[in-house]
């Protein structure tokens, strides 16, 4: 559950039926259960009518999420009448999957209602999302079959004016009490929103779903759906944009902080505890956090020497780092090369997958680079999720900008976390799972996702694909840029360090180019928590494989492991361990069991 989509008047009526519908005063049941997570999937379907679109449903189709002061006080005011039906629903008698569900639902809609208290929507951009990185994610995956489907998408646009109209309000709202973004990140997202809303109109990704239309719409009906488009996107949505940009430049820049801590935000101690716990899914303190950062920038180091003496260079650490980030032959000479050569990783990653999943999914996924629009301040590399039941394949994203910035040893590492068998393989068996409820498949959850995505590139070591000491270093390298993160974070907004504090700790431990240092500062800086989920999770899913290595011993199937985290869907990791220790138990069990009939 995300409270950052907002509410649609569909999942408001939703709201108030699960407030005010007689409920029976009995003790809770399974099928009690069954009806909440029906009505809390519905739900959670109206807050996100973009993904629910994608997956099916058509009236959502016309509509975008809506995250207006408004609509968080009645998401409010929903999750506390499903918490309250919760409650009197103990877990004890119900099947295993009901438990899980039901823990699951509880977790998730005590740890919303607590977000929400901070109104989270008045700070509605950061370095690394935009507003308008929303409408230009539909466009991307919006396939037009239907004349239906075009004229659901026009009336899309048509709506984008009063969702900038909303975004706008949030912001303002953000500036009225003080809870707006550092300077250095408002100066940022204004060089990221300027082309985008100067840009002519037919460059706009809002025309892409129109680019390829079905033979069924005659070719007259076709030029007249694409006039419309372009009309609105002109006429309407343009203006709106400008209004955006005008008011990040005229209002929002002159009422932008001078301090980077989220500490310093209105009530802002208890906001970035909170934000550490939402992230991590645990109860670490940031000063716990902090500490754990220092305590693994100090393993992976020593990790780091072993290597460089591997490769016989002889200089000082600080010299191999300059080595690689100026000697050409770890740098792509082409975008096309630096694609090719993911693509070639990827198919060395596939040759071997069987031998450590037990399940694959059956959804493919391509290798693209990010768009031209958004490579600048863009991340290294992206997984942008399909839709199995759309036919829409997913990508691994891969910016082909400043080719300079983007070393080949640090490739495989990427290629791994963001693809096969990281986040393409975990989001995709996820989304293929017909019996997960919906609002376990869309759960905010980025110590799971992400953790799986680090333990990904640790795993691509057992699987042979780091080919020489330069690529094992780029991956210790992209391990340190995560210990790194916890250090960074916790430093820039509980300790309210310096920008130049925190890029330190990259510059003197990691490969990292300058540009990547950069754009990464930014956003832990403006997106404050998020990069402490990865390695919590990656340090929590390392130990429950040791403790089932060392309790099942010779009985321990990875593959079978490896199931079990992934086809349990997303959980905090408190509910994973637990089921990670169920499911010990049960090996146990069933290989006790099979021990006498093998002496007989």
């Amino acid at each position: 559950m995300n409270p950052a989509r907002g509410w649609t008047l569909a999942a408001l009526a939703l709201a108030l039926l699960a407030l005010g519908a007689p409920r029976p005063a009995a003790a809770g049941s399974a099928q009690d259960l069954h009806a909440l997570i029906a009505e809390v999937d519905a739900f959670e379907r109206g807050l996100d009518p973009v993904e629910a679109g994608r997956d099916g449903d058509r009236a959502a189709l016309t509509r975008w999420p809506d995250d207006s002061l408004a609509s968080e006080k009645a998401q409010a005011l929903a999750l506390k009448a499903f918490q309250a039906r919760l409650a009197a629903i103990p877990a004890q008698g119900l099947d295993d999957d009901d438990a899980l569900n039901r823990n699951a639902l509880a977790y998730l809609v005590a740890d919303d209602l607590e977000g929400l208290s901070f109104d989270p929507s008045r700070e509605p951009f950061s370095s690394d999302f935009l507003p308008f990185d929303t409408f230009d994610y539909a466009a991307r995956g919006t396939v037009i079959r239907s004349r239906d489907d075009a004229e659901a998408w026009i009336s899309r646009l048509n709506a984008l004016p009063a969702w900038f109209d909303r975004e706008m309000a949030n912001a303002r709202r953000g500036i009225a009490t003080g809870f707006v973004q550092p300077r250095p990140i408002v100066e940022t997202v204004i060089a990221q929103t300027r082309p985008l809303a100067e840009a002519p109109a037919e460059a706009s990704s809002l025309l892409l779903p129109f680019q390829a239309l079905p033979a069924s719409i005659p070719a007259a009906d076709q030029a007249a759906l694409k006039a419309r488009a372009l009309q609105i996107v002109r006429d309407r949505i343009m203006p709106a944009e400008r209004a955006y940009l005008a008011l990040l430049e005229n209002e929002y820049l002159p009422k932008a902080r001078t301090s980077l801590a989220a500490r310093d935000l209105p009530d802002g101690e208890r906001y970035y505890a909170w934000l550490v716990h939402h992230h991590t899914t645990t109860d670490l303190t940031p000063d716990q956090i902090h500490a754990l950062g220092e305590k693994e920038v100090a393993r992976i180091r020593l990790q780091m020497q072993a290597l460089i003496h591997e490769t016989g260079f002889n200089g000082s650490f600080a010299d191999f780092l300059a080595f690689l980030r100026t000697d050409p032959r770890f740098y792509a000479k082409s975008r096309e090369e630096l694609l090719e050569k993911a693509a070639a990783i990827d198919k060395r990653v596939d040759a071997v997958l069987p031998a450590w999943f037990g399940t694959l999914p059956r959804l493919t996924f391509g290798v693209l680079p990010v768009p031209a629009a958004m490579e600048e301040d863009y991340t290294t590399g992206r997984y942008w999720p399909g839709n199995p039941q759309q036919g829409i394949a997913a990508g691994y994203m891969v910016n082909t900008s400043h080719l300079d910035q983007r070393p080949l040893y640090e490739l495989p590492a990427l290629t791994l976390h963001e693809s096969v068998p990281g986040h393409h393989l975990q989001i995709a068996l996820s989304q293929e799972m017909k019996d997960l409820p919906w609002f376990r498949k869309e759960a905010d959850l980025n110590a799971y996702v992400e953790g799986w995505g680090l333990y990904a590139e640790d795993l691509g070591e057992e699987m042979g694909i780091y080919r020489d000491p330069y690529e094992r270093f780029g991956k210790l390298s992209y391990e340190m840029w995560r210990a790194c993160r916890l250090v960074a974070d916790t430093g820039i907004h509980w300790l309210r360090w310096t920008r130049e504090q925190a890029r330190a700790c990259f510059v003197q431990n990691t490969a990292l180019s300058p540009k990547n240092i950069e754009v990464e500062l930014d956003r832990y800086i403006s997106w404050p928590g998020q990069a402490l989920a990865y390695k919590v999770g990656e340090l929590t899913l390392k130990r429950l494989r040791q403790k089932a290595e060392i309790g099942l011993g010779p009985a321990f199937d990875i593959r079978r492991f490896h199931d079990e985290i992934l086809l349990s869907g997303p959980l905090p990791l408190g509910l994973l361990e637990a089921r990670v220790d169920y499911w010990i138990a049960a090996q146990e069990t069933a290989a006790q069991a099979k021990t006498p009939a093998s002496h007989q």
